[in-house]
């Protein structure tokens, strides 16, 4: 199977800011802008999941397919129920060791990892429909989630990462839009899959016009397409540009000029090796946050200098790049 070098671009510039976004979070020094909006509202860094959630779409589609081909229906369903079982119980884990640590002191044990695990199992359900029943579904879905938010769901979603489990209503509409939008995508509609894009963009900032607000936290409606809109477009970009500089040109055809090229360390071929493993980079990565996080010294990182914090976080970068690098040059791939 040749992997699509856009889609690993975009994955990996995905897993790079999931990265950093969860180590900003911490020091006191670093703008309002570079973190999670409270509540109401949209910083850049609550684009950094659904980025994710997207490029999860992106192949969920084609991996079904492929997969059903060679083992059967029944078999593939099996295998994907279990990755994303899998994932939920990693993120568990994850989630119990922060709150062991003090890290977090909510007591609710969810996370990013469960959100996108529930999000899998519920779109797994509906992945061999027509793409614009998944888009009708995921519609649907969202706006279930958005009347039941302004019926008394919002004081318990707001009371739990990423939403909790109601939310995890929300992920899953936007995993079912983006697949909905990957279709389009791999079937050569690029002019319906930007101008499809754009619509959910601006019809999220029509929705918010119009007062349903903007919420990472409640994992409103118009955050949803908003988010979904905007990791469309910027995908689209990113593609675009592999397909013109031929990055990642190696991993399909296999020439001499082109395989140098993939081996030449440059940005983009760097966030390529990102894209390859971006599961187990996030698991080193939370392991890496534990150095900053862990030593009882406050001007280590919840206090530290202006100067100190982008040292250390391109401390973290350069090591786990180093994983990513070494990881592509073994050509393993989790």
């Amino acid at each position: 199977m040749h992997r699509l070098p856009g889609i690993d671009l975009f994955r990996g510039l995905a897993i790079v800011l999931m990265v950093l976004a969860n180590f900003l979070a911490g020091p006191a020094v670093v703008p309002a802008w570079l973190k999670h909006a409270p509540d109401v509202g949209l910083t850049v860094i609550d684009l950094v999941a659904p980025f994710f959630i997207f490029a999860i779409g992106l192949t969920y589609g084609l991996s079904a397919r492929r997969r059903s081909q060679r083992d059967g229906w029944r078999a593939a369903a099996a295998h994907f129920a279990l990755r994303y079982l899998a994932l939920i119980g990693l993120g568990a884990l994850l989630s119990t060791g922060e709150f062991f640590f003090g890290l977090d002191s909510s007591g609710v044990n969810w996370g990013v990892l469960q959100a996108i695990g529930v999000a899998g199992l519920v779109t797994l359900v509906f992945i061999r429909s027509a793409g614009w029943l998944r888009a009708a579904l995921g519609l649907a879905l969202l706006v279930g989630y958005q009347i039941a938010l302004e019926n008394g769901l919002r004081e318990m979603v707001l009371g739990m990462p990423h939403g909790g489990l109601p939310g995890a209503a929300a992920w899953s509409a936007m995993l079912l839009l983006a697949t909905a939008l990957a279709d389009l995508y791999h079937a050569g509609k690029l002019r319906c899959y930007g101008l499809a894009s754009a619509a959910a963009l601006l019809g999220g900032l029509g929705l918010a016009v119009l007062g349903v607000v903007v919420s990472k936290n409640r994992v409103s409606a118009t955050y949803v397409l908003v988010s979904l809109g905007a990791s469309g477009l910027l995908f689209g970009m990113l593609d675009g540009l592999t397909r013109r500089f031929r990055m990642g040109a190696g991993s399909v055809t296999r020439d001499a000029s082109s395989l140098a090229g993939e081996w030449m360390l440059t940005p983009a071929t760097l966030l390529l090796a990102w894209g390859r493993n971006p599961l187990l980079l996030y698991l080193l990565h939370d392991l890496g946050l534990g150095f900053f996080y862990l030593p009882p010294f406050p001007g280590w990182y919840a206090q530290a200098p202006a100067w100190l914090v982008p040292l250390q976080a391109a401390v973290l970068l350069a090591a786990l790049s180093f994983v990513a690098w070494r990881l592509r040059s073994l050509r393993f791939i989790l």
